[in-house]
């Protein structure tokens, strides 16, 4: 038995945010925006905006089942996969599961940032290879835009982060030419503070702190902290390393992947991978310049994008990977 995707599909907000509107809110330019990170615009709801994470990756959802053409009644479990809930409690799961008006399945919530899709398609694998579930909504849902800092001290990580989401329906196949072929996931919390945000978690007393009439923020745990350089640097090993050891649990040669989809943290990286690994630039699935860093977003719209413009079909084998805060990274091998 093997877990395929039989259906996926993504959405995005309306608001454009271009290099050009951030501008005008911070020391910033074009130039310096595309030359660091490749974006070039990003999708934002917006602090006052009406769409929460969780209904970002409900209407993901609906293209999903769409695309499998199968009744929403036949999802038999649900993975939700940010960083940026709804409610500090619960997940983005439930309130899910609620929009879709399921019975009363179980939803699990997965929070591993950046490789958030990677760990809950991993985990969504496991299920359906156990026989325990037979179709599960895998949903990876961000939207950023409610809690950057978006003025010049924020900068280096405000102009990376978009908002979006992208779901796929994992089910049961007898199928052995489809489907997954091997996942494997890792982390090294030692490095945890390099890529992190503080607020409103319990480490720093921020009840106490908040209450007090003498507080004053430290901007480095309110909002998201990013070291740049440490991370491009470990993201660069992870990255080949996942990809390489699924190709191997595998027993798949390299020579026949026909896409590899990475997260969509900054087109440099992915670009020294691609430089890496000496794969055709026809190999390498890159949509970053137009919607940023999505966190657990970003593989699953790339995937949707990239099988909608045709350059994915049926029976390509194809290589998911993702490195971030955690640090956790990890890698899923599929033949579509």
């Amino acid at each position: 038995m093997k877990a395929v995707i039989k259906g996926i599909g993504h959405y995005v907000p309306e608001r454009v945010v271009t290099n050009q509107d951030l501008e005008k809110l911070m020391d910033t330019n074009d130039a310096w925006i595309q030359e660091r990170t490749g974006i070039e615009e990003r999708r934002h709801v917006g602090r006052n905006g009406s769409e929460t994470t969780s209904i970002l990756g409900f209407k993901a959802a609906e293209k999903a089942i769409e695309n499998a053409k199968i009744d929403k009644n036949e999802i038999d479990f649900i993975i939700f996969a940010t960083l940026s809930p709804d409610l500090y409690f619960p997940g983005g799961g439930v309130l899910l599961q609620n929009y879709l008006e399921l019975d009363t399945i179980g939803a699990l919530d997965v929070r591993n940032q950046c490789s958030g899709f990677i760990y809950a398609l991993s985990t969504a694998n496991a299920f359906i290879k156990s026989g325990m579930y037979k179709n599960i909504l895998v949903v990876g849902a961000e939207n950023h835009s409610f809690g950057l800092d978006m003025t010049t001290r924020g900068r280096g990580v405000s102009v990376i982060f978009g908002d979006g989401a992208g779901a796929v329906i994992l089910g049961r196949s007898d199928d052995e030419s489809r489907g997954i072929l091997s996942c494997n996931m890792h982390s090294e919390g030692k490095y945890a503070e390099e890529l992190m945000m503080g607020f409103p978690g319990t480490k720093y007393g921020w009840v106490d702190l908040m209450l007090n009439e003498d507080f004053e923020p430290d901007y480095d745990k309110i909002y998201p902290y990013m070291n740049g350089n440490f991370v491009f640097k470990h993201a660069v090993t992870r990255f080949p390393e996942a990809i390489l050891e699924a190709f191997e649990d595998a027993g798949e040669s390299i020579e026949n992947l026909k896409m590899l989809i990475p997260h969509q943290a900054n087109l440099r990286i992915s670009q020294f991978i691609q430089r890496q690994m000496g794969l055709r630039d026809d190999q390498v699935f890159n949509n970053i310049m137009k919607y940023g860093n999505t966190t657990a977003a970003s593989i699953p719209i790339a995937l949707s994008e990239a099988i909608s413009q045709g350059k994915i079909e049926q029976g390509d084998l194809i290589s998911l990977a993702a490195f971030g805060s955690g640090f956790t990274w990890g890698s899923v091998l599929l033949r579509y």
